[in-house]
């Protein structure tokens, strides 16, 4: 039930001791996340706010066994304590920071493929991931987020942008409709998890039965996503991209994603995830963007 964090995720915070680890941290335990410990070299038997805090993840793993980590550190940084978390065995990572250089942002993606496969990377530029009333690991505000339902129907949420995925959460949860898992993917160039593989759980997932994508301009993972979605979801569906406004090849500042190799619009990634008559009820609506009307599964 939900996918890839519930209540028995056990995380610890990279960067506990800094100002944005401290914040988001303590907030996320606030929820009711088990934020078991810290990492910051050099601080190792500290504690923040009753936090153990230990020199290495490594070290924090061995006494806590903690099996996800939210980065919370400075670009310069975070590459590192990326592979430090998946080299101590750490199956689920989060990274919020922003303005890691692409290659290095790349040069990680392959690292992880290559030597950690068992270890799952969210971000980074990422608003994180929660799963209502179980876990909540990074940025969102729990309180806009509807607990899911037993009888449902629960929506499972994939966004590219962040603001839009606290929009859709708070108006989820305006209607009462509950929330299984929304994850925030980001919009770097080379991001750790994609929404096709957003979209397999959420299909393989029994407390899902429907999900929301929101894609914006830049790259061509909606594309990508339209094609997953026509050979294997069968859940009801629906799709936002954000942009229609913008001239065609424009990305967005924030996103950064990467050119395409021919230049794409917001209505192009509209047409390419019109997957079709699985459609359902949604009370989401935006501006300066193409899709997620009322009620179909992309316009």
């Amino acid at each position: 039930m939900a996918i890839f964090v519930d209540q028995d995720t056990k995380v610890i915070v990279q960067g506990l001791t800094g100002g944005q680890g401290r914040f988001h941290g303590l907030r996320n335990r606030a929820y009711g996340t088990q934020v078991v410990g810290g990492v910051t070299p050099g601080k190792g038997g500290q504690d923040v706010e009753g936090v153990p805090v230990f020199d290495t993840v490594a070290d924090a793993v061995a006494a806590t066994g903690a099996d996800a980590s939210f980065v919370a550190v400075p670009p310069r940084a975070a590459p590192a304590a990326i592979l430090e978390a998946a080299a101590a065995g750490i199956g689920f990572v989060v990274c919020i920071t922003e303005g890691i250089p692409a290659q290095d942002e790349a040069l990680v993606f392959n690292t992880l493929k290559r030597d950690f496969p068992s270890t799952h990377l969210l971000g980074p530029n990422c608003p994180g991931i929660i799963s209502p009333g179980k876990c909540n690991i990074g940025i969102t505000a729990g309180e806009i987020a509807q607990l899911p339902s037993p009888g449902g129907p629960n929506v499972g949420i994939v966004s590219r942008s962040g603001t839009l995925t606290y929009q859709a959460l708070y108006e989820l949860k305006q209607k009462g409709i509950g929330v299984s898992t929304c994850v925030g993917i980001g919009g770097d160039p080379v991001p750790g998890t994609s929404f096709v593989d957003c979209l397999a759980e959420f299909e393989k997932d029994a407390e899902t039965q429907a999900m929301i994508m929101i894609g914006e301009i830049g790259g061509s993972a909606e594309e990508e996503a339209a094609d997953f979605i026509t050979a294997s979801v069968s859940k009801p569906m629906s799709a936002y991209i954000a942009g229609v406004t913008a001239p065609a090849g424009r990305t967005r500042r924030l996103s950064r994603a990467p050119m395409p190799t021919k230049p794409t619009t917001s209505n192009k990634k509209a047409t390419a995830v019109r997957f079709g008559p699985r459609s359902f009820s949604l009370p989401v609506s935006a501006r300066g963007g193409a899709g997620l009307c009322p009620a179909v599964g992309c316009c």
